[in-house]
C-alpha cells in the first residue's frame, strides 16, 4: 500500500461533540489520511467507547489536544481554521482550494459550529448534499477532497477508467546558500549558489 505525499500538514477535531463513536470514527480516519494532530473543543464523549471506534489508536501516533474552552484553543503559527458547516455563505466543497496548513473544525451532531468558532474561521466549507451528514462521514470527504488536492497523483484519463503514473516527488537536495552558511551545517556540506 502505497502512502500520498503531500505539502504542508492538517489538523481535524471537532466541538461540543457526545457520541464517542464519531470521536473515534473521524480520528481513525485522520491517522489514515495523515493528519499531524487533532483535537476537541468543548466535548464531552467517553474516552474508552471513543477507542473502541478508533482501532488504529490515533492518539496513540498523532498529538492529541482537548481543548475545554475556545479560549483555551491554539493552534500552531501560520495554520488556517477552517470550518465544516452548512452556512449560507460557506464555499461548496468541490470549488474549495484548501489551504496548505489547514485545521479542520466540525460542530456537534444536530447542531452546528458556535458563533465563537465560526468567527475564529479563516474559512467555512459545505458539503453539497440534500441534507447533512454524518460527522465522521463528512469529516472522512473533506480529508478525502484534501488529498486530492495537495496529492501527487497522476491526470484523470478522458475516457473510463484508471492509468498513468503518479508524479513524481520533486527532489529538492542539500540547501544552497549564497554568501555564509549557517553555523548549523557542516563544513563541506554547503553547495556554492
Amino acid at each position: 500500500m502505497s502512502v500520498a505525499k503531500t505539502r504542508g500538514y492538517f489538523g481535524i477535531g471537532v466541538e461540543g461533540v457526545s457520541k464517542s463513536a464519531n470521536v473515534g470514527a473521524l480520528l481513525r480516519t485522520a491517522h489514515a489520511f495523515g493528519a499531524s494532530f487533532c483535537f476537541t473543543l468543548g466535548a464531552g464523549y467517553d474516552n474508552r467507547a471513543m477507542r473502541a471506534a478508533d482501532t488504529s489508536d490515533t492518539a496513540g501516533h498523532v498529538p492529541m489536544w482537548r481543548f475545554a474552552s475556545l479560549d483555551e484553543m491554539k493552534l500552531p503559527e501560520g495554520c488556517q481554521l477552517v470550518g465544516i458547516e452548512i452556512t449560507d455563505d460557506a464555499a461548496e466543497l468541490p470549488s474549495f482550494r484548501h489551504p496548505m496548513n489547514a485545521a479542520y473544525i466540525l460542530g456537534p451532531e444536530r447542531s452546528s459550529l458556535s458563533p465563537g468558532v465560526l468567527a475564529m474561521c479563516r474559512h467555512v466549507v459545505k458539503i453539497p448534499t440534500k441534507f447533512s451528514l454524518n460527522l465522521s462521514v463528512a469529516g472522512a470527504l473533506v480529508l478525502y477532497d484534501r488529498l486530492i488536492q495537495h496529492g501527487r497523483f497522476a491526470d484523470r484519463p478522458v475516457m473510463a477508467g484508471g492509468g498513468g503514473t503518479a508524479v513524481a516527488a520533486s527532489g529538492h537536495g542539500h540547501p544552497r546558500f549564497r554568501r555564509n552558511p549557517p553555523v548549523w551545517v557542516k563544513p563541506g556540506d554547503e553547495t556554492e549558489g
